[in-house]
Parts: C-alpha cells; sequence; structure tokens
C-alpha cells in the first residue's frame, strides 16, 4: 500500500498546511497512542527542535496520546538522536520528534522511533495513517494518559555522546568552532566537546523560533568557514537543525562533506581491524568515495537516498557505518541512528590517533565532480522523473558521459524537488550537462 502521509523521513510540510496542521497531529497522537495500545502498552517521549511551531505541535500532540491512554514524557528541545537512545534507555515504546530538520523555521513535521530507538516498520506506518482516518474516540477518564516532563535529559545525552570515545579522551588544545544552527544542539553540543577538553568557540546557538537553519547550520558554512579562518581554529563542526547531520570546515576553510567524513571513519576502522565488513553509501554518494574504498579493499555499497535505507542496508549485512554526502552519518557501533555529534566526535578521535590534520586526513578521497541542482515542481498526477522528454535527456546525458560518469533524478522524500545531479570526470561537462537537466525538468512545468 502507499503512504499517504509518511515520507522518506517522517512527515513534513508547511506550518499551517495540511498535514501539518494542529487538528492533525491531535488526530496523529492518538492515532500512535491507539496503535501501539494495541501491542500492549503505550508510553511515549516527545523531544522538538527550536522552531516556534514545535509548542503548539507539542501540545496538540500530547492532547491526542493522553485521549488514547498513552503516557507522555516531554523531553523539550532536543537532538533528534538523543530521541532516539534516550527512547531505549527509558523503555518507553516509541519517541516523537517534532522536527523539520534542515528546513526553514515555516517547515515542521514528526519523526518516529521504535521502543529500540530505530525508525517505525512500514507496516507500522500503514497502521497509524489508517487510524488517522478513522473516528476518534476518547478512553475513559479514569485510563487517560498522564503527561511529565524529563527534567535530566540533556545530562543524560550528553555523557551518552563522550561514552562514544575511550574515557582517556583528551582534546585538550584542540581549537574548535561549533555551528548548532541556531537549533536543537545548541545546548548539549558545546558542553560535550568542553567537557572533553577542546576549546571550542559556539556560533548559530541563539534560536529564537524563527531563525533555525537561517545562514548557519550545515546546509550554510559560510558563517563557519568565516569564524574558523578569523579564529585560526583547527577546524569548525556544523550541524543541522536537529543535529542528526554534521559537514565539516578545515583549517583552510574549505568544506568537508558527509563523503569525505565517512572515508576518514571508515578508514580508521579498518586500520583497527574494527570496520567489519564494508560501507553504505547512497546513490548521490560520490564515485570518490567508492574508488578511494575500492583501493583499501573495503567493500563499498549505494542503498537509496534516505537514513532510514541506508540504516536497512547496514543492518541486513551486519555491516556498522554508513552515510550520505549531506552529512547524514550512521554509526551502528556506538548508536542506533544518525547521531552529528557522535560522528563528529569520531572524526576527532581518527585525527588524533593518525596525527593528521583533517585538511591531510581527506586527502586520501579524491571527489569527482558532482553538480548537484534542486528543481521545485508542483505535484501532479504525473511525476516529473517519469515523463518522456525528461527521460529522453537523461539518456542523452548519459551517452555524452560515457562509463566515467553517472546521472540520477529523484524527487525529494521531504520536499516537492526534483534532484538532477550529473557525476564525472570533466567537471565542465558535469556542469553543462546538469544545468541542461535542471533546464529540461523546470520546461515541463513551464508549458
Amino acid at each position: 500500500m502507499e503512504k499517504r502521509y509518511f515520507g522518506t523521513d517522517g512527515i513534513r510540510g508547511r506550518v499551517g498546511a495540511s498535514p501539518i496542521t494542529p487538528e492533525f497531529m491531535l488526530k496523529l497522537g492518538w492515532a500512535v497512542g491507539t496503535a501501539f495500545k494495541r501491542q500492549g502498552t503505550c508510553r511515549v517521549l516527545i523531544g522538538k527542535d527550536t522552531r516556534i511551531s514545535g509548542y503548539m505541535f507539542e501540545s496538540a500532540l500530547e492532547a491526542g496520546l493522553s485521549a488514547a491512554g498513552a503516557q507522555v514524557q516531554l523531553l523539550g528541545p532536543m537532538p533528534t538522536p538523543a530521541i532516539a537512545y534516550l527512547t531505549r534507555t527509558f523503555m518507553a515504546d516509541a519517541g516523537i520528534v517534532i522536527s523539520a530538520s534542515h528546513n526553514p523555521y515555516y517547515d515542521n513535521g514528526i519523526k518516529f522511533f521504535s521502543g529500540e530507538g530505530s525508525k517505525l516498520p512500514d507496516s507500522l506506518e500503514l497502521e497509524i495513517e489508517a487510524l488517522v482516518d478513522a473516528p476518534m474516540d476518547v478512553v475513559e477518564s479514569a485510563e487517560l494518559g498522564k503527561v511529565a516532563r524529563v527534567e535530566d535529559a540533556s545530562g543524560r545525552y550528553i555523557e551518552f555522546c563522550k561514552s562514544s570515545v575511550p574515557t582517556s579522551t583528551s582534546f585538550k588544545g584542540l581549537k574548535l568552532v561549533l555551528d548548532c544552527a541556531n537549533g536543537a544542539t545548541y545546548k548539549v553540543a558545546p558542553n560535550v566537546f568542553r567537557e572533553l577538553g577542546a576549546d571550542v568557540h559556539v556560533i548559530g546557538a541563539a534560536p529564537d523560533g524563527l531563525n533555525i537553519n537561517a545562514g548557519f547550520g550545515s546546509t550554510d558554512l559560510g558563517a563557519l568557514r568565516e569564524e574558523v579562518l578569523r579564529r585560526g581554529a583547527h577546524l569548525g563542526i556544523a550541524f543541522d537543525g536537529d543535529g542528526d547531520r554534521v559537514m565539516m570546515v578545515d583549517d583552510q576553510g574549505e568544506e568537508v562533506d558527509g563523503d569525505e567524513l565517512l572515508f576518514i571513519i571508515a578508514v580508521e576502522l579498518q586500520q583497527r581491524g574494527l570496520l567489519n565488513g564494508g560501507v553504505v553509501g547512497t546513490l548521490m554518494s560520490n564515485l570518490g568515495l567508492e574508488l578511494a574504498l575500492k583501493e583499501l579493499g573495503v567493500p563499498f555499497v549505494r542503498a537509496k537516498v534516505g537514513d532510514r535505507y541506508v540504516m536497512a542496508e547496514l543492518r541486513e549485512r551486519g555491516w556498522i557505518v554508513g552515510g550520505e554526502a549531506s552529512g547524514h552519518l550512521v554509526c551502528l557501533h556506538h548508536t542506533s541512528t544518525g547521531d552529528g555529534i557522535i560522528a563528529a566526535l569520531q572524526v576527532l578521535k581518527a585525527l588524533q590517533r593518525s596525527g593528521q590534520s583533517l585538511a591531510e586526513a581527506r586527502q586520501g578521497m579524491q571527489k569527482c565532480p558532482q553538480k548537484l541542482i534542486n528543481v521545485r515542481y508542483t505535484p501532479g498526477a504525473v511525476s516529473p522523473v517519469d515523463d518522456a522528454g525528461v527521460q529522453a535527456a537523461v539518456a542523452e546525458t548519459e551517452a555524452r558521459m560515457g562509463e566515467a560518469g553517472r546521472v540520477l533524478l529523484r524527487l525529494s522524500g521531504t520536499e516537492p524537488l526534483v534532484r538532477v545531479m550529473v557525476e564525472g570526470q570533466d567537471a565542465a561537462l558535469v556542469e553543462q550537462e546538469a544545468t541542461r537537466l535542471a533546464e529540461v525538468v523546470a520546461q515541463v512545468f513551464a508549458e
């Protein structure tokens, strides 16, 4: 069955437009509580990022869950991976994150975690969707769910992050700039790195409900680059609004993306005999990552875009590391989901062990020129990716690129965007073909 509400990363959209409305969130809370209570009990943790609409949706979800008889514990502003971790440690049945990740403040969404701290199975998401469309009832008053606030959530998560590196770890002498995107990491991330001894300067840590991801964070590294160079820092670390992505800037001000960070983590694990298999990337992972790992004898496979698909591939193969160029990095030997802070710690520890700077460590992987263009579209009966003219243009580009290139068109799972990606060894040809393809896609909607 096709899902009506759930995308690759939960439910997301513009606040006030269906389904991101208070009415829907009330019903969604009730549907989640009802679905889990069918399995026995339902105790749910709710966390959120810093966007202004989070308070409204937290209240609506809380009311719906209580109406279904679910017990609710509120965590307040916390990174998405923290909710996954706390759901496990509190032995809750589910965790809910109110966040639209790297999107602007006027968007919001809902992500779910199972009691194991992983994404919900498709079967449960379909059951929840069916209940959303069913009439809502309320349990007897004596059975209504109670709500409590967890007071020590931040401290628990900080200690968990620190536990992902050896207890003897000290980053004393390491000068860092952290960019918290005015989002969910603004409190916990600085404490993690400071408590491990680093000299930390923080930007993007003054959320006002409207400035999340605006000019800061993993999707806009300009402010971080400027601050790293101005302060002469060893490197800069940028998280996205909900803390499940990480990107870096080296001491030269150069961007280091998720593919390169994944390479650094994988190499260090291989050298210590701890890699336990290979590495999972996605259809968007740079060809340079695949080639660099191949040279080291490390298997590499591509999953569909989305951390849930990376996770599924890792679990099926029994591997432990994978991720996306966007900075979603999964280290299953430490946690159950993508975690920006924990991934950053693994990179810092790898650099410390090797004695290399970030600029030096990234040289082991030579990225192939890659161009990604996002084309906004209005959803309709025919997907722009399936349009005959678009498919013909893709075939032409593939012929021009030959065996040394890749072409990928896909729909975003979180926004009405067609992602047009072209990759190859000839940078000028890559730029030319990506631009041409994006124009063809845009033209489909201009007619």
